[in-house]
């Protein structure tokens, strides 16, 4: 099973193994808890055990692989703590960089782009809707115009898209979610700052409450 990604030319072998393995953690063809041998996935990617090393690595410092000196590495299993967490950071940062986005008039064409993807995704896998989503919500903060924001959420999109697909594993809204994605981009395109940050958190905290009360207790 070679986890690559058509069309996308690594920067370097370690690049190709970090994005591989961490786009097979995000698809579900690793699932949370399993364990990630060092051996077996340089078989599989055709490479040696050093990139190998070095990505599980930088995953782990991402939030998306755990690292044990018992367990060795093993895929981030999903708990209500981990969602409350970040979900509680996405309110606080998110709908603040939406507001100023809109305050520099942000170019959102690349959200208008990703939101009308989802009518062709209904009868596509968890995979495409979570990469929209993703897309969708970047582009709403990538113009806010301080990029250590950016960075900072940026730096949460692989936790949130592991928790977003757990909670539509759960219970999927994909749904109500879009309508809310629509109100959101509506608003912040006809110049609503305040209003659109507005919505863009109520959406957060929406998602956040039903997963963080369907999830299991912390994972340990």
């Amino acid at each position: 099973m070679m986890y690559d990604r058509p069309g996308v030319l690594p920067a370097s072998r370690t690049d190709f193994v970090l994005e591989s393995i961490k786009e097979a953690i995000l698809h579900g063809k690793l699932k949370p808890g399993q364990a990630l041998v060092e051996t077996d996935l340089a078989a599989t990617l055709n490479v040696s055990k050093t990139p190998v090393r070095e990505a599980l690595k930088t995953l782990a410092g991402s939030g998306l692989v755990v690292m044990s000196p018992y367990k060795g590495a093993t895929v981030r299993t999903v708990d209500a703590e981990m969602a409350a967490s970040v979900y509680d950071v996405r309110m606080l940062l998110e709908p603040e960089a939406l507001r100023r986005s809109v305050e520099l008039g942000a170019d959102l064409t690349e959200a208008r782009s990703a939101l009308e993807e989802v009518p062709d995704l209904a009868q596509r896998s968890l995979t495409r809707r979570s990469l929209a989503n993703r897309r969708f919500h970047r582009a709403l903060y990538a113009g806010c115009g301080n990029p250590l924001l950016v960075g900072i959420l940026d730096g949460l999109r692989d936790q949130a898209a592991l928790i977003t697909v757990a909670g539509w594993g759960l219970h999927p809204t994909w749904d109500a979610e879009e309508a809310e994605h629509r109100a959101i981009l509506v608003a912040a395109e006809e110049g609503f700052g305040d209003v659109a940050a507005d919505l863009l958190r109520r959406h957060i905290r929406t998602f956040a409450d039903r997963v963080v009360e369907e999830l299991p207790d912390v994972v340990r």
